[in-house]
């Protein structure tokens, strides 16, 4: 038996359905789903880019880099300045990334 069992109608202009059917696609829902959040009172927000999954897999690969430099440096007492010098070059490299990814 079907979970959902009472059907609703409603008309719209062709202005009216396409805006629907666009906002429903920024959310990555399709229209049934979209407009059941809606009625639920549920904060929709647009879907992410594609390119964020990447940009956080890059920044959490930086990211474990970095901490593996802390970690020698407190292990030894100290940090080399090649190690301060790659740490910094790390937190840039992720900073570019972030801004280019807005």
């Amino acid at each position: 038996m079907r979970k959902r069992n009472r059907h609703m109608s409603v008309w719209m202009t062709e202005q009216e359905y396409q805006h629907l059917k666009k906002q429903a696609e920024r959310a990555g829902l399709g229209i049934d789903p979209f407009i059941r959040n809606l009625v639920a009172g549920t904060e929709i927000k647009p879907r992410p880019p594609e390119e964020y999954a990447a940009l956080l897999r890059e920044l959490s690969a930086i990211g474990n880099n970095i901490n593996q430099l802390a970690r020698w440096a407190n292990a030894r007492g100290s940090a080399r300045e090649e190690e301060i010098a790659k740490a910094a070059e790390l937190a840039r490299e992720a900073w570019r990334k972030v801004k280019d990814a807005l």
